[in-house]
């Protein structure tokens, strides 16, 4: 049976009345043994008494109250992308004030930009060397068909001279008309030949013009995959918040204008949305059972005790650990979302909860 807080206070008057008289009356002669137990035992369920009261609701319900550590719900974190295959780290060149307000929009943080304007200057020389080489193939392929074309000609006209020949030496002997079916003969197999060649150059011209087409497009994507980095080294955060600057994994520092960062490393920075904001806190294991999700929770700030923030129970941990490394306390997590924006909840700061668990 739960005791309400006017009965409580009631024994605990009690207990602080007795508590006088026993020093009034028993202390004195305190090298008396019975004496000094007496006195041990009163303050001790005078001290269980005060911590039940603080367990106690006016209601009758049980209140279970944990610290936590406000955060917010959306936090931006700025990581260093991999924007091509050719950097992998980078030189910050431009970082805001560790603290500073911003805006949806405003750019954050700077990324050196010359090695990519670099690798463009290069890919716009080699760009135009490869069109002036495809032009140059061309030119000499056009001469190459040329020659062959006049030379298939060429040998048209004697395969038909020899025709003639041939047809000229009906009257002339056998051995010598024979001879003339030979030169015939000859002068087909060479057409066909040349024929045959012209064939093929025409099918490796126009595969070594495919090659440098496909290498001429590939220098071509390069540069517009490029240019559309140089404004992506510019930082925008998507959110209104305060930024936060990252630490060097080198030094351990806050970061500064000059530091390297590694691509998909560590964080450059951060951006906390002040508007809406969660509480990172726990229960005790004992009391696992007694919170659910969707749970109101009253929510004080240690700087405002005064004032209660409204609260409800977004999340509670699957697993139990350890609530400090040399603690045998078990806890589960527990997150608590803020119902209301307020420009007083900020990251970072300590508050109480207030969970209550039932009449």
């Amino acid at each position: 049976m739960k005791m309400n807080k006017q009965e409580t206070h009631g024994n605990l008057s009690g207990f602080q009345n007795l508590i006088g008289w026993v020093i009034e009356n028993i202390l004195p002669d305190f090298l008396n043994p019975a004496g000094y137990v007496l006195l041990v035992f009163l303050v001790s369920c005078g001290n269980m008494s005060e911590k039940r009261l603080n367990e106690e609701n006016t209601s009758g319900g049980t209140i279970i109250i944990e610290s936590g550590t406000l955060e917010a719900i959306n936090n931006k974190l700025f990581i260093l992308p991999r924007y091509s295959m050719y950097w992998y780290e980078m030189r910050i060149i431009g970082l805001l004030g560790h603290g500073k307000m911003v805006n949806e929009g405003d750019s954050i943080i700077q990324i050196d930009p010359s090695e990519v304007n670099k690798f463009i200057l290069e890919r716009e020389t080699n760009l135009e060397t490869q069109i002036a080489n495809l032009e140059k193939m061309q030119v000499q392929n056009a001469n190459q068909i040329s020659e062959m074309e006049s030379k298939i000609r060429s040998e048209t006209a004697s395969y038909q001279l020899k025709k003639i020949e041939l047809e000229s030496s009906r009257f002339e002997t056998e051995r010598h008309r024979a001879i003339k079916q030979l030169e015939l003969k000859q002068a087909e197999i060479t057409l066909e030949k040349e024929k045959r060649k012209l064939d093929l150059a025409r099918i490796i011209i126009a595969n070594d013009l495919k090659i440098q087409d496909v290498r001429i497009q590939q220098i071509k994507n390069d540069l517009e995959s490029f240019s559309q980095i140089i404004p992506q080294l510019t930082i925008r955060t998507p959110v209104a918040g305060v930024f936060q600057r990252g630490r060097n994994p080198r030094t351990g520092q806050t970061l500064n204008a000059g530091d390297m960062m590694y691509a998909g490393g560590y964080s450059m920075g951060n951006v906390p949305e002040l508007k809406w904001m969660r509480v990172n806190t726990f229960v005790n294991e004992a009391d696992f059972l007694k919170v659910t999700t969707g749970q109101k929770v009253i929510v004080r700030l240690d700087a405002l005790p005064e004032i209660a923030f409204n609260g409800e129970i977004m999340y509670i941990g699957k697993l139990c650990r350890t609530r400090e490394n040399n603690s045998r306390q078990k806890v589960f997590d527990v997150e608590v979302k803020m119902l209301e924006p307020d420009e007083r909840l900020k990251p970072g700061m300590t508050v109480s909860c207030e969970f209550l668990t039932g009449k």
